[in-house]
């Protein structure tokens, strides 16, 4: 039971108080940075604790709960989330921070879906030179690159109106659509963007197509912001890998859970 010097959960809705929380490390923060932008935050619910802070976002699909901070933060993280349970829908996707996780056990059916790594890019002279044949994708392209997805990447996380960032980059040959680097959040405003929907045709991967388009999203996105960062699943070596070689480092490790009730 929390004394009665803690800090009570109360629902945000000033972006400029959360912003400040989170500009404190945009490299970890940067998809909630991103959805303070006006693209994403009609969609945004925020609960604070502190200076803890938890997100349900529902904008696509089912809704998804991050509660990401640092290692000292866990214990704060827990007792927010102890007091969010009764807020939260019945059926939520979560990212939280390694550690933080029992606390929704009390309420929720846990189907964990691993151990996710937090990368940020921190050394951008490795990107390299983009490569030239790279393609910024847009509405027209939209029939075939979700024709990409359903081939090399099904059940991923594609929200079609991400086309409209203007910040997905694909890779042709022979005039087909056979790689595609994208965004899950951009904001110029906050200069932060993370990196999703990333994939290639299985018969082309490991012959660099994929760490192309990478490079060339993120030389495109250097016009717009400072911070770029992605998530990837930590026993994906050949991902974690690729992301190490072009500058990316770890700066965070999180759970991906489905909770049910």
């Amino acid at each position: 039971m929390a004394s009665p010097d803690s800090p009570a959960l109360r629902s945000v809705h000033d972006r400029a108080e959360l912003a400040a929380i989170f500009l404190t490390d945009p490299a970890l923060y940067a998809y909630e940075l991103g959805d303070l932008d006006d693209f994403f935050w009609p969609y945004t619910t925020w609960y604070r604790r502190g200076d803890d802070v938890a997100l349900v976002y529902h904008g696509s699909g089912e809704p998804t709960l991050l509660a990401i901070g640092r290692p000292d933060q866990v214990t704060g993280l827990t007792e927010l989330l102890a007091e969010l349970l009764p807020l939260l829908p019945r059926q939520v996707y979560a990212h939280i921070t390694a550690g933080a996780e029992k606390a929704v056990e009390s309420r929720f059916r846990v189907e964990p879906s691993g151990l996710h790594l937090k990368m940020a890019l921190t050394d951008p002279s490795r990107l390299g030179a983009g490569p030239a044949d790279a393609v910024l994708l847009t509405r027209v392209d939209l029939p075939e690159l979700l024709e990409l997805y359903a081939t090399a990447y099904p059940g991923n996380g594609f929200d079609p109106r991400m086309i409209d960032t203007g910040q997905y980059v694909g890779i042709r040959r022979g005039g087909a659509l056979v790689a595609v680097a994208g965004v899950h959040v951009w904001s110029p405003a906050y200069r932060v963007a993370a990196l999703g929907n990333v994939t290639t045709l299985p018969e082309l991967r490991g012959q660099g197509v994929g760490k192309a388009a990478v490079t060339a999203l993120c030389h495109h996105l250097a016009a717009t912001v400072d911070h770029v960062g992605l998530n990837v699943k930590a026993d994906n070596a050949a991902a974690v890998g690729l992301y190490a070689g072009l500058g990316f480092t770890v700066v965070g490790e999180y759970h991906e859970l489905m909770l049910s009730s």
